[in-house]
């Protein structure tokens, strides 16, 4: 009688699975599709852009580093994007090396300039960062909420250098598009 039952649950179960939308051919399960033969690949700066997203720095360096393979390691997105990342892990020498290479480049935007200026003032490079945050604001015309707020931070600590000691303090990071990351500022 007991496998009667189990018999008639597991009809039940593969009828509700070929009802359901993947039906009886959907092997998703937890884990990642694996590799397809053929298929094109994503590009590494947009994966890496994601996974900066989703705070995933680590992953999102990797990411960019298998773009650095594709568009080279003088490609002014590559080295922002690497920058950015290394920033994001506080790797504060790296990330300043890579993004003042990107500003070098005659296609440097405004938002490298704004990530630059954020590991200026981590490193507490008060004048500096107002300068190229000073640049971003012009080079964006005024238009990037985040950079403006960076720069008046900027302003503000570097009139009164002990402006804000006694409360955290929210750098914003910027890539190119409609999203941007929040560095917190560990007292």
């Amino acid at each position: 009688m007991t496998s009667i039952k189990a018999g008639i649950a597991l009809i039940a179960t593969f009828a509700l699975a070929a009802c359901s939308s993947g039906g009886l051919g959907d092997v998703r399960g937890p884990y990642a599709p694996g590799f397809k033969p053929g298929a094109e690949a994503v590009d590494g700066l947009v994966v890496g852009h994601r996974l900066m997203q989703a705070g995933e720095f680590e992953l999102a360096l990797e990411a960019y580093s298998r773009a650095a393979l594709e568009r080279g390691t003088t490609d002014v997105d590559v080295l922002s994007g690497l920058g950015s990342a290394n920033l994001g892990l506080g790797r504060l020498g790296q990330a300043e090396t890579l993004l003042r290479r990107a500003i070098d480049t005659d296609e440097a935007i405004p938002e490298t300039w704004n990530n630059l200026g954020v590991v200026l003032m981590e490193q507490g490079n008060l004048a500096e960062a107002e300068q190229v945050f000073r640049r971003a604001y012009a080079l964006d015309n005024g238009e990037s909420d985040s950079i403006r707020d960076n720069l008046r931070l900027a302003i503000a600590k570097n009139e009164n250098p002990d402006y804000g000691d006694d409360q955290e303090q929210d750098y914003k990071l910027v890539r190119r598009g409609s999203s941007d990351y929040l560095i917190r500022r560990v007292p």
